[in-house]
């Protein structure tokens, strides 16, 4: 009987664990000092008023207020114009 015996299951099938990024806090709502609104990897989302970029990309508000999202013609340094999604923070 040429059977080749059972091995386990297959070494390399395993999956990451999700990185949990995307908006956390959408427009209109409450948000406080510190707290993240955005998680993302590279710039998707632009930092507007009130709100800054942690190391990873992360935009996080500056003060307590209302979230805030429009959409901004900004024109790169060829000329070129592109459509991007600013995040901003307002006071309440």
């Amino acid at each position: 009987m040429a059977h080749k015996k059972a091995l386990g299951s297959a070494k390399k099938n395993r999956d990451s664990i999700g990185r949990r990024l995307g908006v956390k806090v959408y427009g209109g709502q409450v948000v406080g000092k510190g707290e993240i609104v955005i998680r993302q990897r590279g710039t998707k989302y632009k930092a507007g008023t009130n709100v800054a970029y942690g190391k990873d990309h992360t935009i996080y508000s500056k003060i307590d207020g209302i979230v805030g999202f429009i959409d901004k013609k900004i024109s790169s340094f060829t000329g070129n114009k592109k459509r991007t999604k600013v995040v901003s923070v307002s006071s309440k």
